[in-house]
């Protein structure tokens, strides 16, 4: 793997963990797989984690790119409170280099004065409260490399009652992985591939730590998890690769634990690769079910059926979307099948579709407040 290009620091500074000093006067970073070697001055490869002095710092705590509310199934998130809203936000900056990046104008960011917001924990916690937001999700670009900004607003949200959520491409350190994901109510990790050659050459990073994340998050962590899959044309959309990744999911993590399959646009480095037909989501979400996964979700396309939630037991239509509008709910209140009585995974509660959120996108706006 290439060694990052290391960026000189300037700006605002909050205190950092997760480090140490090594013998040759560098210190590293112990957040992420990467473990960034700084000299003073240096940015690690995220962009957004510095070394000032003898120490790290983060340099968007309290900064973000904006704050949005959305449906939660865009996360996306199928069986966490469905029909609810959720307050959105990122800052800048990324641990991984994907070269397909759909939000590389975020990610890829090296203009901190760009990011509209500042607002600190307790600000979001209240603001999300008093818009309604049934939790607050940390996304857009990775909450891990801003995990003590994250950790810090999670623990003002849960103190009102509300959840937490990480969009993440779980690339991260046992360590604060514990402490990060400790937070969460629901985590949706990508897994950008099942390969290792498919990591190292379009994301720069490797597939080990992902799986490493994914089991910890389902067998460690009280989380509810999703799994999504951008499925890129001639890259990992082969039979062979979903076949692997279903199975290793059925057999790793179980079989209740939902799997997205969306679609790649053209983007970033990337541009010369095709849409992916809404063919090839059909026959991921086929070769899913196929394997065991009881909930196979197909993104990025209008598919009603690839949204649909269906009873594992007798196969009725529980959930019925149409893109990110539920149109026919059936769960109890407590995630059973009316008809047959089947338990289904995942976090629920009692849905008043006149209440549901719906496919909007409301932007909101702290005005600089902390």
């Amino acid at each position: 793997m290439d060694t990052p290009h290391i960026e000189p620091v300037e700006g605002s500074h909050h205190p950092a963990r997760w480090w140490h000093r090594l013998d040759d006067g560098r210190i590293q970073c112990d957040l992420c797989p990467r473990d960034c070697r700084l000299h003073e001055g240096q940015r690690g490869a995220c962009f957004v984690r510095a070394r000032v002095g003898d120490a790290m710092v983060l340099t968007t705590y309290g900064r973000s790119s904006g704050f949005c509310l959305d449906p939660i199934e865009k996360k996306p998130l199928n069986h966490f409170y469905p029909g609810t809203s959720v307050l959105s936000f990122g800052t800048a900056g990324c641990n991984l280099a994907c070269k397909f990046c759909q939000n590389w104008d975020l990610t890829k960011s090296r203009d901190m004065d760009s990011m509209m917001d500042r607002a600190g924990p307790q600000t979001i916690a209240r603001a999300a409260r008093e818009a309604g937001a049934r939790s607050v999700a940390y996304t857009y670009n990775d909450p891990i490399i801003f995990a003590e900004y994250a950790i810090d607003v999670a623990e003002a949200c849960r103190a009102v009652g509300l959840a937490n959520v990480a969009v993440t491409n779980g690339y991260i350190h046992p360590e604060p992985r514990r402490e990060f994901y400790g937070r969460m109510d629901a985590v949706n990790v990508d897994l950008k591939g099942f390969t290792d050659e498919f990591y190292v050459k379009l994301t720069g990073s490797k597939l080990a730590p992902v799986l490493d994340s994914l089991a910890w998050i389902v067998h460690e962590s009280k989380a509810w998890l999703e799994i999504t899959t951008l499925l890129i044309p001639g890259h990992n959309d082969s039979d062979a690769e979903i076949e692997a990744e279903s199975r290793w999911i059925r057999r790793e993590l179980g079989q209740d634990v939902p799997l997205h399959f969306s679609a790649f646009h053209p983007d970033f480095k990337m541009m010369d690769v095709p849409p992916t037909p809404v063919a090839t989501l059909k026959r991921a979400r086929r070769i899913a079910l196929g394997e065991g996964i009881r909930h196979v979700y197909t993104g990025n396309v209008h598919d009603r059926e690839g949204d649909t939630t269906y009873c594992p037991g007798c196969r009725a239509a529980l959930v019925e979307r149409d893109w990110y509008r539920i149109e026919g709910y059936r769960l109890t209140a407590d995630g059973h099948c009316p008809d047959c009585g089947t338990a289904i995974a995942g976090r629920f509660e009692a849905f008043d579709p006149g209440r549901q959120f719906g496919p909007r996108r409301i932007p909101l706006s702290f005005a600089g407040a902390l």
